[in-house]
């Protein structure tokens, strides 16, 4: 049995912010749900969390998290006393607990499989993870024999100079077995220059001890301030950027581009710079996206191209076109092979296949069929000044240039829009619409100030 508890009480006062640290984003996910995300491969018990800062913002960010048990510290004493905190609540269980910081966001799960298979096969009290550091001044030092057994822990305030060159560092994730360390947390004490209670101390009256190095030090590194997570944040997506790649992904100029964990693209994707997909989108293959383009929370067909837009929460279907500088947001859904052209904005719009909106056009709650030909300047009229209203045009329908359609509106298939019109009643199918006030041309007229320049 394996129950892992995540420290999380912190404020963090380095990151200057309302936010509980806990809580930061970190590409498209908190820092504490990458760290949940960090577990998921292990056969887990129980899943623990210790808040204490603004616990009910962090209890509601984790609502749709299953079996998820808080344990509340009110005072923030160390992490010794969080992991008190634990006693009443895993009273007579028998099983390993891991703990790890809520902080600590870039943990491969593959690190902690390690973690918890060595301690459980070398039956050990207590598994510790430790990193050789290229600077590891301000962390402790573990000190080890030749077979990884942890002979002492040391903080680097109190540790000589001599010892301060040894590189290995404490990662701050443990695997203890639960039973000896229960025993062992009511006897810490606080008798430091900190006043607070080290987890670390509990090593001491715990037998074996042994030490588990992650083979990539970058992974313990923790989230204390926004430029360690601008850090955390770079590495995340060097991780990402190299796995899309070996999958058959084209990056164009990796280094201006950015894509959230959860975005998902297949081979023969390729992304131009300056280009940022995120949240839960899917990008199919033979797709060209950018320069200068954001995906948020969308799905893109086959051979879709998209350069200088946004297309957020929505969907385009097989060989469409989209932008430059075209907006589709609020679940605009369009068909294959349309072409959505030159600033153009989609929000909750319909459009069937091979319909185009070529340019300078707003469609708004509007459910066009196919081959549709929406000529420039034409918009749907969707909002009264207290409900929005939808907009129906047929197949094969065209409006000329600067159009107005006055929802709710139906207007039938293989239906003309004469340009410049204000369409305010349906039109039935294969009707010419005229709706605009007859042109007459004054002749020999003049402005008055005109007039009076000449005289």
């Amino acid at each position: 049995m394996v129950a892992v508890a995540l420290l999380a009480a912190g404020k963090g006062t380095r990151m200057k912010s309302s936010l509980p640290k806990v809580l930061h984003p970190l590409g498209g996910r908190s820092l504490i749900e990458r760290v949940l995300d960090s577990v998921s491969k292990l056969p887990l018990d129980r899943r623990l969390i210790v808040v204490g800062f603004a616990a009910d913002q962090v209890k509601t960010s984790l609502a749709k998290e299953p079996d998820l048990e808080f344990v509340e510290q009110t005072e923030q004493l160390g992490t010794g006393h969080a992991v008190q905190q634990l006693l009443p609540a895993l009273q007579g269980y028998e099983g390993d607990l891991l703990v790890l910081n809520g902080d600590v966001p870039l943990l491969r799960p593959e690190t902690l499989e390690k973690l918890v298979r060595t301690h459980r096969e070398a039956q050990n009290e207590v598994t510790l993870l430790t990193a050789y550091l290229p600077d590891p001044t301000g962390y402790g030092r573990v000190f080890c024999d030749a077979n990884n057994g942890v002979k002492e822990i040391v903080e680097h305030r109190d540790c000589t100079e001599a010892q301060r060159q040894n590189p290995r560092i404490n990662a701050g994730v443990y695997c203890f077995r639960w039973s000896s360390l229960a025993q062992v947390l009511p006897t810490l004490s606080n008798d430091n220059d900190q006043k607070e209670y080290y987890l670390t101390d509990v090593v001491r009256f715990m037998q074996p001890v042994q030490a588990v190095d992650v083979e990539d030090y970058q992974e313990i590194l923790g989230v204390n301030d926004r430029l360690q997570l601008a850090t955390a944040y770079d590495i995340l997506q060097m991780r990402i950027k190299d796995n899309w790649m070996r999958a058959g992904v084209t990056l164009i100029d990796p280094s201006s581009i950015t894509i959230d964990s959860e975005v998902v693209l297949e081979p023969d994707v390729i992304i131009e710079p300056q280009t940022h997909l995120r949240g839960r989108s899917l990008i199919r293959s033979g797709c060209r996206i950018g320069p200068g383009s954001l995906i948020e929370d969308s799905e893109l067909g086959e051979g879709v191209t998209v350069s200088f837009s946004v297309i957020s929460d929505s969907t385009v279907a097989a060989g469409s076109r989209v932008g430059p500088y075209a907006h589709l947001r609020g679940q605009a859904k369009v068909g294959a092979g349309c072409r959505i052209g030159n600033f153009v904005e989609l929000k909750k719009a319909q459009l069937g296949d091979r319909t185009n909106v070529a340019h300078l056009s707003y469609l708004g709650d509007a459910q066009l069929g196919e081959r549709v030909n929406v000529g420039a300047g034409t918009i749907t009229a969707n909002y009264d000044g207290y409900e929005k209203h939808q907009t129906v045009i047929g197949d094969r329908t065209k409006t000329g240039s600067n159009c107005v359609l006055v929802a709710p509106l139906t207007v039938g298939s293989d239906v003309t829009i004469a340009a410049g019109s204000t369409i305010t009643e349906d039109v039935p199918d294969e009707t010419l619409a005229i709706a605009r006030a007859r042109q007459t041309n004054k002749t020999g007229w003049q402005l008055k100030s005109a007039q009076s320049s000449q005289s």
